[in-house]
């Protein structure tokens, strides 16, 4: 399981994200992406826990609250849903000569 956190300020980075989760269990692993066009952070972050009941009590903890002024939407992530792809060929257009 891995953890959605939302509503990241845009300043925020990984030693502040595991900072925050720290309290709630041992972090795995914190990934906070990039926009590939802007190069900024997104605002949002994955963080992964040791233990299912840690990710749990992280994010009925952290659900709502308000950090750097914000508030949080911490919930758990869903499984990344597949893009179509648009490599090449005429990408299905019904084309007349």
């Amino acid at each position: 399981m891995s953890i959605y956190v939302g509503n990241l300020p845009f300043e925020v980075n990984q030693e502040d994200v595991v900072e925050v989760f720290t309290e709630y269990g041992k972090i795995k692993r914190v990934h906070l992406p990039i926009d590939r066009e802007t190069k900024k952070k997104r605002g949002f972050a994955f963080v992964e826990m040791e233990t299912p009941a840690q990710e749990s009590a992280a994010i009925a903890a952290l659900n709502g609250a308000e950090w750097m002024g914000r508030e949080l939407k911490v919930n758990q992530a869903r499984e990344k849903e597949p893009r179509p792809s648009f490599a090449g060929g005429d990408r299905g257009r019904d084309r007349r000569y």
